[in-house]
C-alpha cells in the first residue's frame, strides 16, 4: 500500500481555508473539496431516486475550551463564490456525530453519510458527501474516528466500512499523515509559531499493543486456512476415542441395571395387588354414598316444608293486618265531621287510607296476592272509602269557600267606604282556608280529578270578592282626588298660553292614584295567585322568586306545601308545563273581569288629562318589568293589557291634536305666527316631564307625528298667499327653533326637525330677500345676469356689440335702476319692515338683505369693468356700501 501525499491543489486550499479562518479562533486540521449530493425524496419502490450534487469543501476545526481544556472541534461545510469568496454553508458539532456509514451503491467507497443525532428533522434524507480518492476518505475518517476517541471518550457508529482495512491504512500511513497549517499553535494560543511550521496532529489509530494482537490474530487466520485437511484429521481422531470410552463406561455398568430391573418388577406387583383392593373398597363407598345422600335428601325436603310453613303463616298474619279496617278511621271517612277542630283526625285517616291503597299494589305487595279473593274484597272496601271520602270532602269544601266569601262580601268594613280608601286584606281568609290545606293535598293523592272542581268553586267565590274590593276601592280613589278637569291639553280656541288646557291645575294626583291602584292591587293579585297555586296544590315552582313577594305575603306559605305519597314535602325541581298551564287557566278564572276597574281608573285619568297617559305608562312599564319572572301569567297579561289600554288612550289624544292642527282655518289669510307653534312647545314641555321608563318611544313617536303635521301645514297655508308665502315661512321656522331650543339640546328626535326647520328657515329667507331686492332692482340685476350667460359663448370683448348689449343700452339701464338709489334703498328697509310682524327678525334679514346685495352688486360692477372697460359703475361698490350703512 503506497504512502499518500498532498498534491499542490491541496495545499492551496489548505491556504485558502486558513485564510478564511484566520480571523477566528478556530483552527483548520483539514481541508477536502468534496461533492455534496441530496436525494429529492426518499427512494420509493419502483422509482429512480433522483440526485443533486453541489461542490462543496469540508473543513474540520478544532478550539481548545477554556473550562476542560479539551478540543471542541466541529466539520464546517464551507461554499466557493463565482470570485473564489468562501462562506460557511453548515456546521455541525463533532460530539452529535454518531453514525459513519458508507454507501453501498458507490463501488469506489468514496461516498458515505455523518449521521447527527440532534437534527431536528429526521425524516429528511441526510446528505452524501463523496470524496476525489479512497485515501481522502481514510484520511478524514481516522481522524474523525481519533479525535472522537481522545476529545469524546467514544466512538460513532460504523457501518459498511471495513475497520482492519481502515486501520491497516492508518499504520501503513501514520506518518504521512500531517497537516499543514497552524494548528497546535492555534491550539495553544501562540500566534507566532503559526506561520514558522506546521505540526503533525494525526498520531497512531491504534497502541503498539493492540498492534501486536491484531497481528498474532491475522497470523492464526492464515495458518487455519492452510493446514486445514490436518486439523479436520485430528478432530475425526479424538472423536474416534471419546466414543470408544463411552462404549466401555456401559459395558462396566451392566450388573448395577439388572439389579434395578428386578426392583421395578417387585414394584410392579405391589402396584396391582393395591389397585385390586382399592377397586374393592371404591365399591363399597359408591353404595355408602348413595345411602348418604338420600337420607339427605329426604332431611332437606322435611326443613323446607317446616320453614316454608312458618314464613307463609307469617306472611298470612301480615297480610290479615294490612286487609284490616280500623273501625275509628272507617268511621272518620265516612261519617266524620269536617269542622277544624276535627281536622287533624280526618288528615290522620287519610293518611291510613292513602298508605293502605298503596299497600295493595305492587311492589308494596307481592303480585301473587292480587287476585286473592280477600285482596280484591279488601281492596273494593278502600276504594268505597275513598270515594265516600273524596264526595263529602269536595262537597263540605266547596260550601265553606262560598260561606267564607259571602261573609266577608256582607261586612262593608271589609270595602273601601266614602271618605276612607282601605287596603284588601285577606290575612283571615287564608288562615282559614290553611286549615284544611292538608286535606285538600290529600284529596290530590287520593283522587288527583276531585280538585277541578274545587277549584273552580274556589275562584268563582274569590272572583267576586276581589272584582268587589277592587271595584270600590277605584270609586273611592276617583272620588276622592280632587283635580280640576282639564279643557283639553290641546286646544286651539283662544290666544297664547291662557287656552292651554291643564296651565292652570296641577293633575299630578291622577298619576299618583293610578300608581295607587297598582301599588295596592298588583302585590293582592300576585300572592292571591301564588297562595291558590300552593293551596291547590299545583306541582309549579314558586309563582314569585324568592325575595320578591308581594306587601300582603304570609310568611308561613309553607306550611301548605305540596305533599308526596308518604306525606314529604314535595317541591318539583323543575317547571311542569302541564301543571303551569293548568294553573294560568284557574287563574284566569280567578281573576277575570278585575280589569275592568283598572280600565276605569285609566279611562277616568286620560278624561282629567290626557298627558298623564304618560306617567301611567311608565309606572305599568316598571310593574310589569318586576314581574316577568313571574311563572303566572295573568298578572302580566293584565299589566300589558293595560300598557296597551294606556297607549291607545295616548295615541288616541295625538290623532285628536294632529286632526286639530290639519284642520286649521285657511280660508282667512295667515299672517305672523301660527298658533299651533306656541301650543306645541308647551305641551312638549309637559310630555318631557312627565317621561318615565320606556315611554320615550311613545313620545318621540308622537313628537314625529305632531311636528310633519304642523310642517305640512304650515307648508299648505303659506301656498295660499304666494305673495308672503316665504314671509310666513320664515317667521314660523324661526318660532318653531326658538320654542324648541332648549329641549332639541336633550331630546334627539326634537333635535332632528330644530334642523329640518333651520334648513327650511335659511331657504325661505334667501328667496324672501331675493324677492325683495328684485322689488327695486330687477332690471339691473338682470342685465348682469344676461351678459353672464352671453359669456359662456363669446369674448368679454364682443359683448358691447351684440344686440340689446351696447353700450348705450347698458348705460340706459344702470342709470334708469340707480337713479335716486338713496330713497330706493330706504324704500326696500321700509317694504321689508312692513312684512314682518316678529321685529327681532328684522335686523338679521335686512343683514342678510344688505350682504346679498352687495354680492350681486359687486358682480355687476365686474362684469362692467370686464366687457366694458372704459364704462364704470356709480356709485361704486365702496359708496354702495356706505350707503348701506346708513339706511
Amino acid at each position: 500500500m503506497g504512502v499518500s501525499q498532498q498534491s499542490p491543489d491541496d495545499r492551496e486550499l489548505m491556504k485558502l481555508v486558513e485564510g478564511y479562518f484566520l480571523s477566528s479562533d478556530n483552527a483548520v486540521l483539514l481541508a477536502f473539496r468534496v461533492a455534496k449530493s441530496q436525494a429529492s425524496s426518499w427512494p420509493v419502490a419502483g422509482r429512480r431516486q433522483r440526485l443533486t450534487t453541489k461542490p462543496r469543501i469540508l473543513t474540520l476545526t478544532a478550539k481548545r475550551s477554556t473550562t476542560t481544556q479539551k478540543f471542541k472541534v466541529k466539520l464546517q461545510v464551507l461554499k466557493q463564490s463565482a470570485n473564489n469568496e468562501l462562506q460557511v454553508a453548515k456546521v455541525y458539532k463533532l460530539k452529535h456525530l454518531s453514525k459513519v456509514e458508507a454507501v453501498p451503491s458507490d463501488t469506489t467507497g468514496c461516498t458515505f453519510l455523518l449521521g447527527f443525532d440532534n437534527l431536528k428533522s429526521q425524516a429528511v434524507a441526510p446528505p452524501q458527501w463523496t470524496m476525489r480518492s479512497l485515501d481522502d476518505r481514510n484520511r478524514l475518517v481516522t481522524c474523525i474516528l481519533k479525535l472522537c476517541k481522545e476529545n469524546l471518550g467514544r466512538l460513532p457508529k460504523i457501518v459498511n466500512l471495513d475497520v482492519v482495512e481502515m486501520a491497516l491504512w492508518a499504520q501503513a500511513n501514520a506518518k504521512a499523515l500531517p497537516i499543514d497549517g497552524p494548528v497546535q499553535p492555534a491550539l495553544q494560543g501562540t500566534a507566532e509559531d503559526e506561520k514558522s511550521s506546521g505540526v503533525n496532529v494525526e498520531r497512531e489509530m491504534v497502541s503498539k499493543a493492540e498492534e501486536d494482537d491484531m497481528e498474532a490474530l491475522l497470523g492464526t487466520y492464515v495458518l487455519g486456512i492452510d493446514e486445514a485437511e490436518a486439523f479436520s484429521e485430528r478432530l475425526k481422531r479424538e472423536l474416534t476415542a471419546l466414543e470408544a470410552a463411552n462404549v466401555h463406561a456401559i459395558l462396566e455398568s451392566e450388573p448395577l441395571v439388572e439389579e434395578v430391573l428386578q426392583q421395578l418388577d417387585a414394584a410392579t406387583t405391589s402396584v396391582e395387588d393395591m389397585d385390586e383392593w382399592l377397586g374393592i373398597f371404591n365399591v363399597k363407598l359408591t353404595h355408602m354414598r348413595e345411602d348418604i345422600e338420600s337420607i339427605e335428601s329426604r332431611n332437606n325436603r322435611l326443613e323446607m316444608q317446616a320453614q316454608n310453613n312458618s314464613a307463609l303463616v307469617e306472611e298470612l298474619n301480615k297480610l290479615l293486618e294490612r286487609l284490616r279496617v280500623p273501625s275509628e278511621y272507617a268511621n272518620l271517612l265516612t261519617t266524620g265531621a269536617f269542622e277544624e277542630a276535627a281536622m287533624p283526625a280526618n288528615v290522620e285517616a287519610c293518611d291510613w287510607l292513602t298508605q293502605a291503597l298503596r299497600g295493595l299494589e305492587p311492589p308494596f305487595l307481592d303480585p301473587v296476592y292480587a287476585n286473592m279473593r280477600a285482596v280484591r274484597d279488601k281492596r273494593a272496601e278502600l276504594e268505597k272509602l275513598k270515594a265516600t271520602f273524596v264526595r263529602r270532602a269536595s262537597d263540605f269544601l266547596k260550601t265553606y269557600f262560598s260561606k267564607l266569601v259571602d261573609f266577608m262580601i256582607s261586612d262593608k268594613s271589609y270595602f273601601s267606604q266614602k271618605g276612607q280608601l282601605k287596603r284588601p286584606d285577606h290575612a283571615d281568609l287564608r288562615f282559614k282556608c290553611r286549615s284544611y290545606a292538608r286535606m285538600l293535598q290529600h284529596l290530590k293523592n287520593l283522587d288527583k280529578n276531585s280538585l277541578g272542581p274545587l277549584r273552580k268553586a274556589y275562584c268563582s267565590s274569590l272572583n267576586l270578592l276581589l272584582r268587589r274590593e277592587a271595584r270600590e276601592f277605584a270609586n273611592e280613589l276617583r272620588a276622592s282626588t280632587k283635580v280640576t278637569r282639564s279643557s283639553g291639553a290641546w286646544s286651539l280656541e283662544g290666544s297664547g298660553g291662557g287656552s292651554l288646557g291643564g296651565s292652570g291645575s296641577d293633575t299630578s294626583n291622577v298619576s299618583e292614584a293610578y300608581a295607587k291602584m297598582l301599588r295596592i292591587f298588583i302585590p293582592l293579585l300576585v300572592d292571591e295567585s301564588s297562595f291558590f297555586a300552593s293551596f291547590m296544590c299545583f306541582e309549579v315552582l314558586p309563582l314569585v322568586p324568592p325575595g320578591t313577594s308581594g306587601e300582603t305575603a304570609d310568611e308561613d306559605e309553607d306550611d301548605i306545601s305540596p305533599l308526596d305519597e308518604d306525606g314529604a314535602d314535595l317541591k318539583p325541581a323543575q317547571q311542569n308545563p302541564v301543571e303551569l298551564e293548568a294553573l294560568n287557566q284557574s287563574l284566569q278564572d280567578l281573576l277575570v273581569g278585575i280589569e275592568e276597574d283598572f280600565y276605569a281608573v285609566v279611562d277616568w285619568a286620560y278624561k282629567i288629562d290626557p298627558l298623564r297617559c304618560i306617567s301611567m305608562m311608565g309606572v305599568t312599564e316598571r310593574y310589569l318589568s318586576s314581574h316577568k319572572a313571574d311563572a303566572a301569567g295573568f298578572v302580566r297579561r293584565l299589566l300589558a293589557d293595560l300598557q296597551n289600554r294606556i297607549s291607545l288612550q295616548f295615541n288616541r289624544f295625538v290623532d285628536e291634536a294632529n286632526l286639530q292642527i290639519e284642520k286649521h282655518d285657511r280660508s282667512i289669510r295667515q299672517i305672523g305666527v301660527l298658533s299651533y307653534i306656541q301650543r306645541f312647545a308647551y305641551l312638549a314641555q309637559r310630555m318631557e316631564s312627565l317621561i318615565q321608563g320606556n315611554s320615550r318611544e311613545v313620545v318621540d313617536s308622537a313628537y314625529r307625528k305632531l311636528v310633519e303635521t304642523m310642517f305640512a301645514v304650515l307648508e299648505r297655508i303659506a301656498q295660499v298667499d304666494p305673495k308672503h308665502q316665504d314671509v310666513l315661512l320664515l317667521e314660523n321656522y324661526a318660532a318653531f327653533q326658538n320654542c324648541m331650543f332648549d329641549l332639541a339640546n336633550v331630546v334627539p328626535t326634537l333635535g332632528l326637525y330644530y334642523q329640518q326647520a333651520s334648513e327650511a328657515y335659511e331657504q325661505a329667507c334667501t328667496r324672501y330677500v331675493n324677492t325683495v331686492i328684485n322689488y327695486q332692482y330687477e332690471k339691473l340685476f338682470q342685465f348682469s345676469q344676461r351678459v353672464e350667460n352671453l359669456l359662456y359663448t363669446i369674448l368679454p370683448e364682443e359683448v358691447p356689440f351684440q344686440m340689446n348689449f351696447s353700450k348705450a343700452e347698458m348705460r340706459k339701464t344702470v342709470n334708469g335702476s340707480l337713479k335716486g338709489v338713496e330713497k330706493a334703498l330706504r324704500d326696500m328697509y321700509k317694504r321689508m319692515q312692513k312684512h314682518l310682524t316678529s321685529e327681532e327678525l328684522l335686523p338679521s334679514l335686512w343683514e342678510k338683505c344688505k350682504e346679498d346685495f352687495l354680492d350681486k352688486y359687486e358682480s355687476l360692477e365686474a362684469l362692467i369693468v370686464k366687457c366694458y372697460p372704459k364704462e364704470s359703475l356709480s356709485p361704486s361698490s365702496a359708496e354702495m356700501k356706505e350707503l348701506l350703512k346708513n339706511v
